[in-house]
């Protein structure tokens, strides 16, 4: 038996720039944007470093995506802000940065049994047809987790790191009982 341990994959922020941004202006300067306002009214924009991608609308609303911990979160909001500056857009605000949702993978330490865990635990989706994992909502939790049959877990739906470790340790207290 291994320890458990999970970390962070993946952090969706919004944020709030509160300046109007030109959209097309953005698209038409720089390079690594993405911008179809018939097929949908926000602009992509892709970073390189750290690897990130943020959703910018009209707006001066972002959503940010990619990051694996907050300190990168607010380097990819930085570099958004130095962009617009390219084009003329002065944000002179602190944006208001709120965390979505935070994925994190890991590993419960232990083998699993996903048809007993089916039958046994409640608010469960199991179809090994169609997919290998069993879709379990801790509703305690607030959290959502994935959880394979060799005991790695991916976990969603969480909005900070503490929240993260506690859904893990009431899962795998869930999964004890069942032992």
């Amino acid at each position: 038996m291994t320890k458990p341990d999970i970390e962070i994959v993946n952090i969706v922020v919004s944020a709030k720039l509160n300046h109007d941004i030109p959209l097309e202006k953005m698209a038409a300067t720089l390079s690594n944007t993405e911008y179809n306002p018939e097929q949908f009214p926000g602009l992509v924009l892709r970073i390189k470093e750290p690897k990130t991608s943020a959703l910018i609308f009209s707006s001066g609303n972002i959503v940010c995506t990619g990051a694996r911990s907050l300190e990168k979160v607010r380097e990819s909001i930085q570099k958004i802000i130095k962009s617009l500056e390219k084009i003329n857009v002065k944000i002179t605000i602190e944006p208001e940065i709120t965390v979505q949702n935070m994925v994190a993978s890991g590993s419960v330490g232990f083998d699993l049994n996903l048809n007993k865990l089916a039958i046994k635990l409640e608010n469960t989706e199991y179809e090994p047809e169609q997919f290998p994992g069993l879709v379990y909502k801790l509703k305690a939790a607030k959290a959502t987790f994935l959880l394979f049959s060799n005991g790695k877990v991916v976990c969603t739906g969480t909005k900070s790191e503490a929240e993260v470790h506690k859904a893990l340790e009431m899962l795998i207290e869930n999964l004890k009982k069942l032992k």
